[in-house]
């Protein structure tokens, strides 16, 4: 496994900053090598490792910041350890987030 330096120089946004009620944070990738998403809403992001995330479904809630883009949101860092390779779906009440995709 490449040290998070290298790994950071390798980093693609796969998604800006978006809103959507529910929507695809990151397309499978075999090559992944870990994944920071970040909740840039006023409101809970509801995470889920696979397709179909909502408020019900759902693998992590990050939490929300006082409002839009402050920087306090919740984040969720993978880099270490067995990596989700498959679809990233994300869900909520006008979602607002930043998903990066570190390549192995």
């Amino acid at each position: 496994m490449a040290d998070i330096n290298t790994l950071i120089a390798k980093a693609t946004v796969s998604s800006a900053p978006t809103i959507a009620s529910e929507a695809q944070a990151l397309a499978a990738n075999v090559n992944r090598g870990g994944f920071i998403i970040q909740n840039l809403g006023a409101n809970p992001l509801f995470v889920r490792f696979g397709a179909g995330a909502s408020t019900t479904e759902f693998n992590f809630v990050l939490r929300a910041g006082t409002g839009n883009d402050d920087g306090i949101g919740g984040i969720l860092i993978i880099n270490q350890g067995t990596v989700w390779m498959g679809i990233i779906t994300i869900a909520g009440t006008t979602p607002r987030y930043v998903a990066t995709e570190l390549i192995a």
